[in-house]
């Protein structure tokens, strides 16, 4: 046999190759050691909450506030005089025809205030946002000013020029001599309410109208202009389309606003305007007639609902 040593002293001799772990760079993470929360002081510990209890408080505000009122009221709306619970009460107030008057009234209304306001309001804002003249950012504070306004004080102010005894019928009998209250009369009837909506709703058109002109990008309006586009042609083509979730958006507001409007009818003193808000105060206040008033109440609340959901509806569709 030969001599292996040679061999053997050479595998010894040679290093072992050891596992090396990678070097830890100084940008990863160092992994936090894990802390009992038993050892710690009673102060330094956090307490985890469940989501639910943070979300309960608001929930039994908005049950407590609204949501329990609106349950009475469609409750009494099927709780006739005679006891028990029927929908006699809604087959009476659907049949009656001061029911339906009331309900046309106020579609029409509303309908017509909302096309006035969009109409007037689109006009208003392009002249205060694109015609430069002597007091136009006054003018734009002051319908941020008119908001706040309540409605019965325009319909008012309305009285003391249009009324029965207003500036308007005073000056025409002065300048006619004539007696007599005056030509302007149309303040207590439908379109007298009709003025004084749009009147008092319009700013509510103008004020997202105005802050979407604030973002639109002149330079668009300027190639157009350069490229021998007419005023109306940019208004149509370029200002329009940027405008349209604006308007959809106080379009929608003025449209619902108007289904509730109250105090403009009455102030006005439009005996022969029913509208649904002034029906509900006819039953209840005046026939002491809860069923029915309760009855007009949840319709009207009805028709609300659907409509701001129809806006949503629209809105997400257009991306407004």
């Amino acid at each position: 046999m030969g001599d292996l040593t040679p061999g053997l002293v050479k595998r010894e001799a040679a290093p072992r190759a050891v596992p090396t772990r990678p070097a830890q760079r100084d940008d990863c993470p160092q992994r936090k050691p894990s802390v009992d929360l038993q050892r710690l002081p009673r102060s330094e510990r956090r307490v985890q909450v469940p989501s639910l209890v943070w979300a309960l408080p608001p929930l039994v505000l908005l049950g407590v506030v609204f949501l329990y009122p609106l349950a009475l009221v469609v409750q009494q709306s099927v709780r006739p005089d005679s006891g028990g619970t029927s929908l006699q009460p809604y087959a009476d107030v659907f049949g009656s025809a001061a029911f339906r008057d009331a309900l046309g009234t106020t579609v029409w209304l509303a309908v017509g205030a909302t096309v006035g306001c969009l109409v007037l309001g689109f006009t208003l804002a392009l002249v205060i946002a694109f015609v430069p003249f002597p007091g136009g950012k006054a003018v734009a504070r002051f319908i941020d000013v008119f908001l706040s306004f309540p409605s019965f004080l325009i319909t008012l102010a309305l009285l003391f020029v249009y009324g029965t005894k207003g500036m308007a019928n005073g000056l025409w009998t002065d300048a006619t001599g004539g007696a007599g209250d005056g030509p302007f009369q149309f303040l207590t009837t439908p379109w007298g309410v009709l003025l004084a909506e749009i009147t008092y709703f319009t700013p509510f058109v103008m004020r997202p109208l105005l802050a979407a002109f604030s973002q639109l990008d002149t330079a668009q309006i300027e190639v157009a202009s350069s490229l021998g586009a007419r005023p109306a042609r940019i208004v149509r083509r370029v200002i329009l389309p940027e405008a349209l979730p604006a308007l959809a958006a106080g379009g929608s507001l003025v449209l619902v606003m108007c289904l509730n409007e109250f105090g403009i009818v009455l102030f006005t003193g439009a005996k022969g305007v029913t509208t649904l808000p002034t029906l509900v105060y006819g039953k209840a206040m005046l026939e002491s007639d809860y069923p029915a008033a309760c009855v007009v109440a949840v319709v009207n609340i009805a028709i609300s609902v659907g409509l701001y959901g129809l806006y949503r509806v629209v809105s997400r569709r257009a991306g407004a």
